[in-house]
């Protein structure tokens, strides 16, 4: 049974900086690229960022240069500075093309504010 575990989520002001992490069970980010996601209240899930098995990465426009995906040794990282509050938003990872039938960890909530 997959189980997936996102932490390193919190509130900070703009500006500021958090690294989530990611572990999960199982085979899911050897067999898969791995992403990050998130869902801000009221909107649905969003493909954030990725990476592949080869260390390639991608990332949506709003938060290209300022967030970075990393992986190592099966944990999977989301460093992410200068956030805005338009960052605010629950964050999980999962494999890249996860859909919502797919397992989902409980995720981290991170919070920016003033």
């Amino acid at each position: 049974q997959v189980q997936i575990v996102e932490s390193g989520g919190g509130s900070v002001q703009p500006g500021g900086s958090l690294r989530l992490s990611c572990v999960a069970s199982g085979s899911i980010f050897s067999d898969y690229a791995a992403a990050w996601y998130r869902q801000a209240p009221g909107k649905q899930r969003q493909l954030v960022a990725t990476i592949t098995n080869s260390g390639s990465t991608n990332y949506i426009g709003s938060v290209r240069g300022r967030f970075t995906i990393s992986r190592d040794h099966g944990i999977v990282y989301l460093q992410m500075n200068s956030l805005e509050v338009e960052d605010t938003a629950v964050y999980y990872c999962n494999r890249h093309y996860a859909s919502e039938s797919d397992y989902w960890g409980q995720g981290t909530q991170v919070t920016v504010s003033s």
